[in-house]
């Protein structure tokens, strides 16, 4: 999922002919952080870049690392010839380094560490302004307000965690038996009650989700402006959706007894897994007041919607 946002964001950032001149290694991997931890210091043919930014997923694999920055003089004050404060550098593999901080439970093979870059000259080609440019390109995809997709491809995330999480549990019910009694899981009719809820929940969640993006997307596609209400129905359904996520999982693992605590099952792993989703700040729930607000005729007070 990282991989591709971060690759649709320099798809829809860069002339088309600096895209096309990178994409054209298919097996190119890009790794990012749009979040403005570094500086960017103006310098004839472009800039230097110094910062360091934290959950740069993929960064072991990535031929970039694609970074906001803040841009300043050489004075340390912010440009005021009219540049764009917040800036994006790509920095190529070899002028990044990787510090090993992502030492988490959840989510552990997505190597999230931090990357550094120090004082490395990147040129003008290589340089971005996603939050003040227009994308490069007249699709639909990316003219999507950007904080709304960046909402609706975690749920891609959440929804498989759990999808696996039901059904490694139905194999595990067909022929796992509680100790003192004969009778497998799947007879039992709280465990049938359970795996009946969990997938109520998942689809109902996801059903909520392409149903609020596909009014967005038409939106979009017909070349009108979408509306805050559409933006912060989009918000809602993708943070209800990573936490039916959570319940769903939950509901499986509450009838799956032991197993569902041993390493060595994938449902341990989904637990750790699907709880890391709602923690990233597009789908948090820490906004769905905000969303309310705008429901109700009142200001937004996210920058999200």
């Amino acid at each position: 999922m990282i991989g591709i946002e971060i690759m649709g964001g320099i798809g829809a950032a860069y002339p088309s002919e600096r895209v096309a001149k990178l994409f054209s290694d298919p097996a190119l991997i890009v790794a990012g952080a749009l979040n403005p931890l570094g500086v960017a210091v103006a310098a004839p043919g472009g800039y230097r870049v110094t910062g360091q930014w934290p959950f740069a997923s993929g960064c072991h694999n990535a031929h970039y690392f694609w970074g906001q920055c803040q841009v300043r003089d050489e004075d340390g004050n912010p440009l005021d010839d009219g540049t764009p404060p917040l800036r994006e550098a790509l920095v190529s593999r070899d002028d990044f380094e990787i510090l090993d901080t992502w030492n988490v439970s959840g989510l552990r093979g997505s190597g999230s560490h931090d990357v550094a870059v120090r004082d490395v000259f990147v040129p003008e080609e290589n340089m971005t302004a996603v939050l003040f440019s227009p994308p490069n390109d007249s699709g639909t995809l990316f003219r999507l307000p950007p904080f709304s997709r960046l909402a609706y491809n975690k749920v891609g995330v959440s929804t498989g965690i759990a999808r696996a999480a039901i059904d490694h549990f139905i194999e595990l019910a067909g022929s796992h038996r509680r100790r003192m009694s004969g009778v497998p899981l799947r007879e039992r009719p709280d465990v049938q009650r359970n795996v009946a809820a969990a997938e109520t929940t998942l689809r109902s969640g996801r059903a909520f989700v392409l149903d609020a993006v596909g009014e967005l997307w038409n939106t979009v596609d017909a070349g009108d402006e979408p509306s805050h209400e559409q933006r912060a129905l989009v918000h809602l359904a993708c943070s209800n959706a990573a936490a039916s996520a959570i319940r769903a999982v939950d509901l499986v693992c509450e009838v799956a007894g032991t197993a569902a605590n041993l390493a060595s099952h994938p449902l341990e792993r989904c637990q750790r897994d699907v709880r890391v989703i709602p923690q990233h700040i597009t789908v948090s729930p820490q906004w769905n007041d905000a969303a309310a607000r705008i429901l109700m005729g009142m200001e937004s007070d996210s920058f999200l919607f």
